[in-house]
């Protein structure tokens, strides 16, 4: 009776420790073969079973893979940066070296098919020659001074044809920055040249808008004199003439002091000294 006790309860213990122990197993065999996977922040996991890409993507965390069958490959879906400088022909056949900034992503659902279509290395196979023949195919429509001008339209254009190429990858195009345009010093010579003439037309050109402007003025001044001795020329009658004339010797009497000239004549009368006359 007390060796039956015993063996039950050496069965009961023992089925206590079984789970733990499996348990325990469980995990060695996973760490011992490395049945799991992290995917940290930022990244997918392709997964890759016996050779072949499969159709899901794993997210951040924790996940378990059959050991020795599957394979997980992690693939940032950050924002990355590329940057190059290219050489680039204008439309007038000037020779532009243009430093270009681009920010993308992966897409985050479509990572495995990237993987499995252009590999790790999708930087090197697609975004920079994707970025130099964008940069090409938008310059070439512009002449080398429209490029200055047109600054933000042509950044523009070139955003529409990059991401257009970078989508056929399973990439999302975030932004652009042409940072720096740069021509050969012929032309920056030649610019700097125009902008002088330009500068000398401009002030020659308001010099003739002053000149235009004073003579204007000094018609409208003539014209205006003209109009005001028309105006006194039409108020001038016989009656204010002999008017004048009586105020004029009014004038002349009160200013006389009483003595008479010393020479005098009148019309064909040679003139007579009075005063030998009175001698």
């Amino acid at each position: 009776m007390d060796s039956n006790n015993v063996t039950q309860k050496s069965r009961n213990t023992l089925l206590k420790i079984i789970p733990f122990l499996l348990i325990a197993g469980l995990v060695t065999a996973l760490i011992v073969f490395k049945a799991y996977v992290i995917i940290d922040p930022g990244h997918r996991g392709v997964v890759v079973q016996l050779g072949a890409v499969q159709p899901t993507v794993l997210s951040e965390g924790l996940h378990f893979k059959i050991p020795f069958i599957q394979e997980i490959v992690p693939i940032e879906v950050r924002v990355q940066k590329a940057q190059s400088e290219e050489t680039t022909s204008s439309k007038d056949l000037q020779v532009v070296n243009t430093i270009i900034a681009v920010n993308y992503r992966l897409d985050p659902d479509r990572v495995n098919l990237l993987y499995q279509e252009v590999g790790l290395s999708y930087k090197e196979k697609i975004v920079d020659p994707a970025i130099g023949e964008s940069l090409k195919a938008v310059t070439a429509q512009y002449t080398a001074e429209e490029l200055i001008s047109k600054r933000s339209e042509v950044s523009h254009k070139v955003k529409e044809t990059l991401g257009e190429k970078l989508a056929n990858y399973y990439m999302i195009l975030d932004e652009i920055n042409i940072t720096e345009f740069k021509f050969s010093p012929e032309f920056n010579e030649a610019i700097e040249q125009k902008q002088i003439a330009e500068q000398q037309a401009l002030k020659a050109n308001l010099d003739l808008q002053r000149i235009e402007i004073e003579a204007k003025q000094k018609i409208e001044q003539a014209r205006a004199e003209a109009e005001a001795l028309k105006l006194q020329k039409d108020q001038i009658t016989p009656e204010l003439v002999e008017l004048r004339r009586i105020e004029a010797q009014l004038e002349a009497i009160k200013k006389w002091d009483g003595k008479l000239p010393s020479v005098t004549g009148t019309g064909a009368i040679p003139f007579l000294n009075i005063d030998q006359l009175k001698e």
